[in-house]
């Protein structure tokens, strides 16, 4: 047996096998067979199979597909059998009906003479196409609303379509009127000529012989001419008509106008020719023939609509064919060349709608404005100028990027013009407030993903007049350095119109993680129609931003609104500002481009480009992140090295950093307060020693600058902040590390220990006195009083500063700083006090508060309430809190340095606390206690109230410390308490620290007690409601004071008696004030342990006085 061959083995090896069992002559192991035909015969089945030399390899089992087939073979049909002798060739010629049994001689063309012309070169790559300016005469100028190409395409159709019925063939036989005949035909010419019809045939039209020899082409033309001639006579005029019947239905109606068109042409050369060659004779009459229109031709077609003839317009100039693309008139186009409708006047009281220019200015509905300012359209109410929201809306998603990006024009200088509130009254509602309604919020997030750089930046530009008002901006940059001014005021909206009364029991933070994952569930078109801010963050808003600085390279103005809408999108919240310092590359991107450490000199002027170059802008940003909280302020100074940009930006004076003159103060002055705010943390303190030389140089020179007449703005926000930064370092150099340690976990886990000291800060003082000497000689001038307004108040928080440290460091003498204290009240306080001036300001108080001006505090004008604003785009007037002729600002810092001194020094009480005595403080806290209408609160409200607020608790602090030491008259104490009862009332949430003060202080000091009982001092007042005592509390009530008491104060020694009748029990009565809340309880004074009666419970948590159960 042979065996198989074997993985390796080479082809020599399957050679030698295949020559072994050719040898041995085994079988195969597969036979070639031949399979039968098709039709079942197997007459061949006998003879053997074919000899193949071949190597040939059959395998079995194999499925049919892969057989191959034999080829196959017509059969014939059953009822048909094929003659074996028939030739189908002949067969075929033999039933043949073809054209080709007519056409039997066809001769070739002759080209052996025919010249061969090369193209003629052209200075057009294409063939001429069709114009409109060709072949137009004499069509209908009123031809509807369609354009000239679709009626010269119409008019090609209709004349390919021209087919003529039968009642049409038959005149055409015989000589149309005015048709060109001859006088005298020739013989031939008249043996051309049908009988009983008197149009002859000239000659062949068609067949022109082109192609034969030219001896025989003429010859064969006019053979074949006189032979359709022939037959044409033989046939009786029915027989004619019928046959053209017949060809007509059979032909092409493209091929037949093609051939009338052909004749037609040739007839008018023979006529002209004809006249050319009889000058001498009659004249011919040649009239047009109408055009020759067929039954389907003629009848209008599916979907044109028959529109009657328009009336001749009447337009304002008359076209001429020299006009660029007017060489035809197009009279339906020119509608809106017609002078305007007439405008209508309303009659009746109905509403119109509102429409805009191009400026955003509100249109009066009867006004009439000339047709080149480009405000009238065919919209509707094309009589009227302007554009209505809803056109512009639909602007917006045009196709062309010149009107997206003028309606997005139009209006955002809407929005600006409603936010200052130039509309008044003139429009019912809230423009901003339909604008969110509609969408509009979304459509400028659509638009910024737009694909055209103008449309982006237009959109950013409305984007910034609906969420950044200017006047709020400028407002709290110039209320930086007032007292507490640093601190962030949010511009959310507030929770209390989504949270039930059950809900406000919660505590916060149990809020807050249960409604985290709803919020962030629900789709940002519900989380915008509460809060703007959010749903626009939940729309990926910030990495598109960031795309925009880091891949675009937008212009200077679209890099200044991004950065402002980034500034407002970190005063919603601490959540919105951690999200846009957590947005990947933006902040590395804005400190990278926009706060580079070395740049090209720029000089005045528009700058083309803001990368690579300084920007205030982005400074403020940065500041406003960092004010949101302390754990932001680090990340920044460790993350994106504004260490080295702060030394970069503070070192050199604004005249030296190579940049514009505004842009260098400004970003000095944002340099300044970023750093002042990393300071109040505890943050920072290292770069007071790199820093140090240059803080003295410019403190030194601010003397000077304060000489300058008219004192620079710009100068005087810088001085201001450099004060406030000093004043931050000094109270951290004064912090000492027990101080930092609080009982509250939070806040010892905030606390940073500060690597300032005392003695690096203790020069500052003789360098920063001087300062407020100068400014406080310009009280008497008004004007060059506000001009450097925001200095004198830095000045004198600084010195309340200054002198709080002094006196907590231990290593420091006590006498130094009282006897330095003493100087200070001595050469400058009590003389400021004895200032004529400054009762003024005191007087001046009634004027500006809001409390006493509660009209001052209206809504603005267009307030949606998912868009906080403090409404101030218009500025705010000058006798206001935030105005140029406010005195809160210094009267506050004043009232906190006074606090501050007598304070540490007891002594200096009696003569500084005489300030409380001015008659304007008393006129306004009266005014203050009177009932009245209380001020709406709104954002700019609640942000002035606790400005104001912060002035009436340093005076009644003062009155506090004073009435301690027995120094107020009895009438000044009740009026004080009942300040403080009034204050008590009013604060609003995030003033609790303020209320726990009071309590301890000044609303249970009995000194402050009128010298009546206090059952009857507490009967005329009135109940009134704390609206927010702290986070964890509901709403308290004031309700009376008991009187459970008597005690006698000697010495030390406490001793009790009884009250004689008719004896006042001030200072001697123990009283007690019950207070409703989340649990009923009563806080009282302490009581000696003789007369504790009562049974006691533990000690309140909001003081440290018993409590005792009423």
């Amino acid at each position: 047996m042979l065996s198989r061959p074997k993985p390796g083995e080479s082809e020599m090896d399957l050679l030698r096998f295949q020559s072994q069992f050719l040898a041995a002559g085994a079988a195969p192991a597969v036979q070639l067979v031949k399979k039968g035909n098709r039709g079942g015969s197997d007459a061949n089945s006998d003879r053997p199979p074919l000899q193949d030399h071949r190597d040939v390899v059959m395998l079995d089992n194999l499925p049919p597909a892969l057989v191959h087939s034999p080829p196959k073979r017509a059969r014939s049909s059953p009822g048909h059998p094929l003659p074996e002798d028939e030739d189908p060739e002949e067969k075929l010629r033999r039933h043949d009906q073809h054209i080709t049994a007519v056409l039997t001689k066809i001769i070739e063309r002759d080209t052996s003479s025919v010249t061969v012309n090369l193209p003629m070169p052209s200075g057009v790559a294409f063939p001429a196409v069709f114009h409109r300016s060709q072949d137009t005469q004499g069509k209908s100028a009123t031809s509807g609303k369609r354009s000239i190409f679709a009626q010269e395409i119409a008019a090609r159709r209709i004349a390919e379509a021209r087919v003529p019925s039968v009642g049409e063939v038959v005149p055409n036989l015989g000589p149309p009127e005015g048709a060109v005949t001859c006088e005298t035909p020739t013989p031939r010419d008249q043996g051309c000529q049908l009988p009983g019809s008197s149009h002859s045939f000239q000659g062949p039209n068609l067949v022109t012989g082109k192609g034969l020899r030219d001896q025989e082409a003429e010859q064969e033309a006019q053979t074949i001419h006189e032979e359709n001639i022939a037959r044409l006579q033989a046939m009786a005029p029915e027989e004619i008509l019928q046959e053209q019947q017949r060809l007509l239905a059979q032909l092409d109606p493209s091929l037949v106008a093609f051939l009338r068109s052909h004749s037609r042409t040739q007839e008018q050369t023979g006529e002209k020719a004809s006249e050319e060659q009889k000058p001498g004779g009659p004249s011919a009459n040649v009239t047009k023939e109408k055009p020759l229109m067929s039954a389907f031709a003629s009848e209008p077609r599916k979907g044109d609509k028959l529109e009657p003839e328009a009336p001749a317009l009447a337009l304002p100039v008359t076209p001429q064919k020299e006009w660029l693309h007017m060489d035809t008139v197009e009279l339906e186009k020119l509608h809106w060349t017609q002078d305007l409708p007439p405008l209508r006047r309303q009659q009746t009281q109905e509403r119109m709608q509102a429409r805009f220019s191009l400026q955003g200015e509100l249109l009066a509905p009867d006004v009439d404005l000339p047709t080149h300012l480009g405000l009238h359209h065919h919209g509707e109410e094309a009589e009227r100028a302007g554009y209505s929201l809803q056109e512009l809306f639909h602007l917006t998603r045009s196709q062309v990027s010149q009107q997206r990006a003028l309606a997005l024009h139009v209006l955002a200088q809407v929005i600006s013009r409603a936010q200052a509130g130039e509309f008044g009254d003139r429009l019912a509602g809230s423009v901003l407030s339909l604008l969110l309604d509609a969408g509009f919020l979304f459509l400028l997030r659509f638009s910024l993903d737009d694909r055209v750089d103008g449309v982006i930046a237009t959109a950013i530009r409305a984007l910034r007049a609906l969420l950044v008002a200017p006047g709020d901006e400028e407002l709290l940059d110039s209320t930086f350095s007032w007292y507490h001014g640093a601190l962030t005021f949010p511009l959310m909206p507030s929770q209390e119109d989504k949270e039930d009364e059950d809900e406000d029991e919660e505590c916060p933070a149990e809020k807050a993680k249960r409604k985290s994952p709803e919020e962030e569930s629900r789709p940002p078109p519900d989380l915008a129609r509460h809060d703007v801010i959010k749903g626009l963050l939940a729309t990926s808003l910030l990495p598109r931003l960031r795309y925009l600085l880091e891949v675009t390279y937008p212009g200077p103005a679209v890099v200044l609104d991004i950065l402002a809408v980034l500034i407002r999108l970190a005063r919603h919240s601490l959540e919105s500002a951690t999200r846009v310092l957590e947005c990947p590359r933006l902040i590395e991107t804005i400190v990278r481009e926009f706060l580079p450490t070395s740049w090209s000199p720029v000089g005045a002027g528009p700058t083309p480009s803001l990368y690579k170059v300084p920007c205030a802008t982005a400074m403020k940003l940065l500041r406003v992140l960092a004010s949101a909280g302390r754990n932001i302020a680090a990340r920044l100074l460790s993350s994106f090295d504004l260490r080295s940009r702060l030394c970069r930006f503070i070192a050199e004076a604004p005249q030296e950093l190579a940049l514009p003159p505004e842009e260098a103060e400004t970003l000095s002055t944002e340099a300044l307060r970023l750093w002042a705010v990393a300071a109040s943390y505890g943050q920072g303190g290292d770069l007071y020693r790199e820093l140090y030389p240059v803080l003295m140089r410019a403190l030194q020179v601010v003397p000077q600058e304060l000489s300058t007449h008219p004192p620079q703005p710009l100068s005087m926000q810088r001085i201001a902040a450099l004060l406030t930064l000093l004043t931050q370092l000094t109270l951290a150099a004064g912090s000492t590390p027990a101080e930092a340690i609080s009982d509250s976990a939070e806040a010892s886990l905030s606390a940073t220990p500060s690597l300032v000291t005392w003695t690096q800060v203790s020069g500052l003082q003789p360098l920063v006195e001087p300062c407020l000497r100068q400014t406080l000689k310009l009280l008497s001038r008004p004007e060059m009083w506000r001009a450097v307004g925001p200095v004198p108040v830095a000045c004198l928080l600084f010195l309340g500063a200054y002198y709080q440290a002094w006196s907590q460091q231990p290593s420091s003498c006590p006498e130094d700083w009282l006897q330095d204290m003493e100087r200070l009240s001595e050469e400058l306080l009590l003389p400021l006090l004895s200032q004529p001036t400054l009762g003024g300001l005191w007087d001046s108080l009634r004027h500006c508060s809001p409390l006493c001006n509660p009209l001052s505090c209206a809504p603005a004008p267009e307030a949606p309430p998912s868009l906080v604003s403090l409404g101030c785009s218009g500025g705010c007037p000058s006798l206001s809190l935030a105005g140029s002729a406010s005195p809160f600002p210094f009267l506050t810092a004043l009232l906190s340095l006074l606090n501050t001194l007598t304070q540490i020094h007891k002594g200096l009480c009696g003569q500084l606390a005489a300030i409380l005595a001015a008659p304007g403080l008393q006129n306004y806290f009266l005014q203050c206690v009177a009932p009245g209408a209380a001020p709406h609160l709104t954002p700019f409200s609640a942000w002035a109230l606790r400005h104001e607020y912060h002035l009436q608790y340093l005076a009644l602090a003062l009155a506090q410390k004073a009435a301690a030491l027995q120094l107020l008259p009895a009438p000044h104490a009740a009026l004080h308490h009942g300040m403080a009862l009034a204050l008590l009332s009013r604060l609003l949430p995030g003033s609790e620290h303020l209320a726990h003060e009071l309590l301890l202080s000044c609303v249970f000091r009995l000194e402050l007690l009128p010298c009546l009982c206090p059952w009857s001092v507490t009967q005329c007042l009135p109940k009134t409601t704390w609206p927010s005592f702290s986070s964890t509390s509901g709403p308290w009530l004031l309700v009376r004071s008991v009187h459970i008491g008597l005690m006698s104060i000697a010495s030390s020694s406490l001793r009790t008696h009884r009250l004689p009748a008719g004896v006042c029990c001030r200072k001697r009565g123990c009283w007690q004030m019950r207070v409703s809340g989340s649990t009923s309880s009563t806080i009282s004074f302490p009581i000696p342990h003789s007369q504790r009666a009562l049974s006691s419970i533990l000690s309140c948590p909001l003081c440290v006085s018993t409590t005792s159960r009423d």
